[in-house]
C-alpha cells in the first residue's frame, strides 16, 4: 500500500496534478428540503418512541434492563444522527440555494433558518416532543419558502 502511495505521489508530481477538494453541494442546482423533512420527522418519531418506551420494573431481569438500555441508546443514536443530517441539509439550502435576492420574497428567511438550526441543536441534546414538532413545523415552513422560490424561478 505504501509503495502505491509513493508511486502515485511521484506520478502526480511529474504530471503536476493539483489536489482538488470538493463536497456534495457542487453547483449542480439539485436542492430539495425533502431530506431535512424526513430527518426532522425521524427525530420526532425517535422522541416519541423514547418517551413511550416502558421502563423495566423493579422485578425486571438484568437482561431486560440491558435490552431496554440498548433500545434507548440505539434510539438516541438514531435521533442524533438525523438531527445532524437535518441541520446539514438546512445549512446547504440556507447558504447555497437561497441567494440575497430571496430576502425580498422572504424577509424572515435568516430568522427561520437560524431557528431551525437552533432547534436541531436543542433536539440533539433533549427528548422533547413539543420541540421536535416545532422542528418539523419549521422545516415545513422552509419547504414552503423553497417551493415558492422554485415557482418564482419558473415565471
Amino acid at each position: 500500500m505504501r509503495k502505491r502511495t509513493i508511486f502515485t505521489t511521484m506520478i502526480d508530481r511529474v504530471l503536476r496534478v493539483q489536489p482538488l477538494w470538493a463536497h456534495c453541494d457542487v453547483p449542480c442546482g439539485i436542492y430539495d428540503p425533502h431530506l431535512a423533512a424526513i430527518a426532522a420527522k425521524t427525530v420526532h418519531t425517535m422522541n416519541k418512541k423514547i418517551t413511550e418506551l416502558p421502563t423495566p420494573g423493579a422485578t425486571a431481569s438484568p437482561q431486560e434492563v440491558l435490552e431496554h438500555r440498548n433500545t434507548i441508546v440505539r434510539m438516541v443514536q438514531t435521533k442524533e444522527t438525523h438531527t445532524q443530517l437535518c441541520k446539514q441539509e438546512l445549512l446547504i439550502l440556507w447558504t447555497d440555494y437561497f441567494k440575497p435576492e430571496a430576502l425580498a420574497m422572504f424577509p424572515d428567511l435568516h430568522e427561520v433558518f437560524w431557528k431551525a438550526a437552533k432547534l436541531c441543536s436543542y433536539n440533539k441534546q433533549h427528548v422533547d416532543l413539543a420541540r421536535s414538532q416545532e422542528l418539523m413545523d419549521t422545516v415545513e415552513k422552509i419547504n414552503q419558502m423553497f417551493q415558492k422560490a422554485e415557482a418564482a424561478k419558473k415565471k
